[in-house]
């Protein structure tokens, strides 16, 4: 069977020992059969949203509009008078309005499950991904398969995947804007909590739903799915009302404006034809009825509630065209509304994609063509190839230094697109040194026995690594901040 969840904060107690309640050997991980397992007995690592809503009830919501209840009015009273007049003909009116009403949940109706289909492909395109250790060895797995005891490896540039106490850390920091709104990366380590800390405190814990900054670490998975706090706060999301859009609100009283409005004016033609005319049979009293309904029903604007959709529908192609999706029609409006957008600039106004176009050293500078992290390029000295001579030997130093001093990865996908695991600096050095083409000697070369961290006091990394060419003689490679490195330097 599966343990049973820890009990209380995990930050306060020994990592070891709350491992092995899980169940886990935190040097193998779990097997891919013990995972496989408490997946099916807990459910995917995943937060539970509305189920959506069924194809009746997103119909039936486009005809909630107080505009439009107001037009349903008009064709039962349109019906009315058409049964009381003895069916005479088609009922014009009636069928008018119901053919606009239902063109107008029509459009409404496929634009808001184009934007529904359209969020989802981009939420499969978009699923996250986490390296843990199965079997004793670390593999990628989506995140929604992450279960609790999963030894998580955590690198820079990762997103956590699910709750997770931490075993070991190296210069670690953790972004945990999206979860307590500090802006400022959140220094983490293993060591147990002696007392309980707020969630914002809580050094040995990473959460669901947060980005490592800097540094490595494992971490023992806690709690996943709705255990997870991130899941405690979509639980509270779920219990918020979503209120309406301005121009839903000035459309509701418009209606209500021109419901008591048509009903007055309606009351008072019927009430002063009865009283000045010559009233002598119930026929009588019924065709002054039926001119106050015809009054009502004229007086509603059935075209109004379409030329509405029509242009906030202009408005999502618009937006479309732009690459943006809108899931509901009167969404647009308040868009416009709007004056300031706080957005986060990184994948959004950026990539996160760090390229090397210029190396210079010594003997000269080349530039390095391409852009991305897919190594398609090379690097070119006045226009050519970069040839042999002491201007490469000096350009394999720096890219190859760099990419020894890294922890980045990169790593191509079946698909043929290349990825990188880490940060996005160290990663360019990677695909800088594939463009010159020396990256297999290099690795062929080194083999990394050490790491001494960045930190900020320190301000440097450094990376020993012995040389298989040089009779396994041990060398260090040490990156960091310029005026220091230069401290540093003998000549």
């Amino acid at each position: 069977m599966t343990p049973p969840p820890p009990l209380g904060d995990p930050s306060l107690q020994d990592a070891e020992a709350l491992a092995h309640a899980l169940g886990v050997d935190t040097t193998l991980g779990l097997t891919a059969q013990e995972a496989a397992r408490r997946l099916t007995q807990d459910g995917p690592n995943e937060l539970q949203a509305a189920p959506p809503r069924p194809t009746w009830r997103r119909v039936l919501a486009q005809f909630q509009d107080p505009l439009v209840l107001l037009l349903l009015v008009a064709v039962a009273i349109a019906l009315v008078a058409w049964l009381i007049e003895g069916r005479n003909g088609w009922p014009v009116d009636a069928l008018v309005i119901s053919l606009v009403l239902m063109l107008n949940a029509l459009l409404g109706y496929v634009q808001e499950a184009r934007a529904e289909n359209a969020v989802a492909a981009l939420a499969r395109m978009t699923a996250v991904t986490s390296t843990v250790l199965r079997d004793g060895k670390e593999q990628r797995v989506p995140s929604a398969q992450l279960v609790r005891g999963d030894v998580l490896v955590l690198n820079e540039g990762d997103a956590v995947g699910a709750d997770a106490r931490l075993l070991r850390a190296t210069s670690l920091r953790v972004q945990e804007a999206s979860l307590t709104g500090e802006s400022e990366a959140v220094t983490k380590d293993a060591a147990t909590l002696s007392t309980p800390a707020p969630l914002a405190e809580r050094a040995a814990m990473v959460f669901k739903g947060t980005a490592v900054a800097q540094g490595t670490a494992r971490a023992v998975v806690t709690a996943t799915g709705m255990g997870t706090e991130m899941g405690a706060i979509a639980e509270l999301l779920e219990a918020t009302v979503e209120t309406p859009t301005p121009l839903q609100q000035e459309v509701a009283r418009i209606g209500r404006m021109l419901g008591v409005a048509v009903m007055l004016i309606a009351t008072i033609v019927v009430t002063t034809v009865l009283l000045l005319s010559d009233i002598r049979t119930a026929s009588d009293v019924i065709t002054v009825l039926l001119l106050g309904v015809s009054l009502a029903v004229a007086a509603v604007p059935e075209g109004l509630p379409a030329i509405l959709s029509v242009v906030l529908a202009l408005g999502v192609q618009r937006m479309a065209a732009r690459h943006a999706i809108v899931k509901k029609l009167s969404s647009v409006e308040t868009l416009g509304a709007a004056s300031v957008i706080c957005s986060d600039k990184t994948g959004t106004l950026t990539r996160s994609e760090m390229t090397i176009g210029r190396v210079m050293t010594a003997s000269g500078a080349s530039d390095v063509t391409g852009v991305g992290y897919a190594p398609q390029g090379r690097v070119e000295h006045q226009g050519s190839e970069l040839g042999e001579g002491a201007l490469r030997s000096e350009h394999i130093v720096v890219l190859s230094g760099g990419s020894l001093a890294s922890n980045a990865d990169l790593r191509q996908q079946p698909n043929g697109e290349w990825e990188i695991h880490g940060d996005p600096t160290e990663a360019a050095f990677l695909v800088a040194e594939r463009k010159l083409g020396v990256h297999e000697r290099r690795e062929r070369r080194f083999e990394r026995v050490g790491e001494i961290p960045f930190t900020s006091d320190r301000k440097m990394m450094s990376s020993i690594e012995r040389d298989h060419e040089q009779g396994d003689a041990m060398v260090v490679i040490t990156k960091g901040a310029p005026d220091v490195l230069m401290q540093h330097c003998t000549r």
